[in-house]
């Protein structure tokens, strides 16, 4: 009897665990629904290897660094800085506080590939 208890609490567990982590999880859309063109499909795959680990795109739920969902429709940043090109530039190629700097790291296509992504979001 015992044992049967036990299987059922696991059991239920799991499937409480399985359904609160799936919460939390959307699934990843394709470009197309996403409505990207060609440049901010690039500068997607340039956030995904360089950005999401640290910053969520379509939540509000940061990683480690702030949220960037809806970033292209806010006026500044969480710093209180504007966001414009320039600036998102400045933050993404030299850091900012705990964020660790890209130059050398990003190239020139990519950034700009990059920053027409970051306005989809």
């Amino acid at each position: 009897m015992r044992r049967s208890f036990s299987a059922v609490l696991l059991s239920f567990l799991l499937v409480a665990f399985g359904v609160l982590a799936g919460c939390k999880v959307e699934p990843r859309k394709t470009d197309a629904e996403l409505g990207l063109n060609e440049q901010q499909a690039r500068g997607r795959r340039v956030y995904e290897a360089q950005c999401q680990r640290c910053h969520e795109p379509y939540s509000s739920a940061g990683v480690h660094g702030p949220s960037l969902k809806k970033l292209g429709s806010h006026q500044y940043l969480p710093s209180g800085m504007p966001v414009n090109d320039d600036r998102l530039t400045d933050v993404i190629m030299m850091g900012k506080a705990k964020m660790p700097a890209f130059r050398g790291t990003i190239g020139d296509q990519q950034l700009q590939d990059l920053l027409a992504y970051l306005k989809t979001l």
